[in-house]
């Protein structure tokens, strides 16, 4: 049942070749208002029926697959219906709507979406990732760089930064490194082992999905090493108290250390430890309360301790290579 979960997501990501049917209108046509200007000389159809009128010389310099359909030689377009530039004349001599109409496999949303981005018209609202998968998704096919990269520079607004598992994946899907490497230091605040989480990391292919959980992993694994390391006390056998000299034994602090690093695996961007863990957690009042038998002194500096330990977590990994 993994293997084809797995196997869906591979498919529903990944483009395929544009189905495309040339046909006549229906007796019913329905074009959309902001594409039913008889100076189109091309009408496209989406698969709901909603008809668009477009100029092709739009379509031929926004797009690479038009622009090889329509270099297409007069005989060669047979093979497809026929070309769909027949409708040049009669729509240039505002006569009535050309016959041939190329249906595309896309609704008429995303259609109306794609093409007011690569005609100049007001691009439509574009605050959700189901807006804006299906536009990438079919500009993909089509060859059109456009409106990817407009949509890139919005994939930094408010709206798709608030899941930013979902922003790693779609960036690392069309190769946006940096906008990727950032989504990578916003996801420290998930927990990926979180069943939530599954599905997006399924869409994930595999050098994106090692590279994300090498970093969650690299920063717990990192300050567990540091930790036991100068300036802090060493805790694997006796050692002396700093005052009188007595042995003592510093179970508190490695008490304290599984607490951060089980804190760490769960969010490892490490702001719960920093804030509040290290006043509220059991195993934090437990340490810092923690006295030598002997003189009653305390056997940690909390000040210097909480010092050390963000200085360490700034040292940490924060982004994917």
């Amino acid at each position: 049942m993994q293997a084809d979960a797995e196997t869906e997501a591979f498919i529903t990501t990944t483009p395929t070749v544009p189905i495309i049917s040339i046909g006549t209108e229906p007796p019913e046509t329905v074009y959309h208002p902001l594409f039913s200007s008889l100076d189109g000389d091309t009408v496209l159809g989406s698969k709901d029926g909603v008809l668009f009128r477009v100029h092709s010389f739009t379509l031929r310099t926004t797009s690479g697959w038009f622009r090889d359909m329509f270099s297409l030689p007069q005989g060669a377009s047979a093979s497809t219906g026929q070309d769909a530039q027949d409708a040049t004349h009669a729509a240039s001599s505002a006569s009535p709507p050309p016959s041939n109409v190329i249906y595309v496999d896309e609704d008429a949303a995303t259609l109306e979406s794609l093409l007011r981005l690569i005609s100049g018209l007001p691009i439509p609202k574009l605050d959700s990732y189901d807006a804006v998968e299906p536009i990438l998704y079919a500009a993909e096919k089509y060859d059109m760089p456009g409106p990817p990269s407009i949509i890139r520079v919005l994939l930094s607004t408010s709206p798709f930064l608030s899941d930013p598992l979902r922003l790693y994946s779609l960036c690392c899907r069309y190769g946006w490194n940096p906008e990727a490497q950032s989504a990578s230091t916003l996801t420290l605040t998930l927990n990926l082992h979180t069943p939530a989480h599954r599905p997006t990391l399924l869409k994930l292919t595999t050098p994106a999905l090692l590279n994300l959980v090498e970093l969650h992993h690299a920063r717990r694994d990192s300050l567990r090493t540091r930790l036991n390391e100068p300036p802090f006390v060493n805790d694997t056998g006796e050692a002396s108290c700093s005052h009188c000299g007595m042995v003592v034994k510093y179970h508190t602090w490695r008490e304290l250390k599984y607490a951060i690093v089980s804190e760490m695996d769960a969010r490892p961007m490490g702001d719960t430890v920093l804030e509040k863990g290290l006043d509220e957690l059991p195993a934090a009042k437990a340490c810092w309360d923690a006295k030598c038998k002997s003189c009653d002194k305390v056997l940690y500096d909390k000040k210097e301790t909480l010092r050390a330990i963000r200085v360490c977590m700034d040292k940490l990994p924060n982004k994917i290579e």
